[in-house]
């Protein structure tokens, strides 16, 4: 079984979700889960940081579409963070650039809420 492990903070009006390890079929129940608990807490405003994921299947882009498709309906958005050349890779062959902004590091998706 691939590592995983998740921590959830808040900086300001921004939940931050901090993601490390491989997000498969097994873990990403895991991160749709976290995305959940903080919509459902009325937390719209979502940043994924991927700087510690080397691998993403297409269960974690149903996650994250979820996430995305949940904080937009509240008003709010996910956005993404520090995603390496090949989870980013992944992203692209995907069609999610076009659905989720990317940004260098946590510190630039959480200010572009501002």
């Amino acid at each position: 079984m691939r590592s995983f492990d998740l921590d959830t903070r808040s900086e300001g009006s921004v939940t931050v979700v901090s993601v490390a390890g491989s997000v498969d079929a097994v873990t990403a129940p895991r991160l749709g889960d976290a995305l959940g608990a903080a919509l459902a807490a009325g937390q719209v405003h979502l940043v994924v940081d991927l700087a510690g994921v080397g691998y993403v299947s297409s269960a974690a882009l149903r996650a994250l579409l979820a996430g995305v498709k949940g904080a937009r309906s509240g008003g709010g958005d996910l956005r993404l963070a520090a995603v390496g050349p090949d989870v980013g890779k992944v992203f692209e062959m995907a069609g999610f650039d076009g659905i989720i902004q990317r940004f260098d590091d946590t510190a630039a998706a959480v200010a572009s809420f501002d």
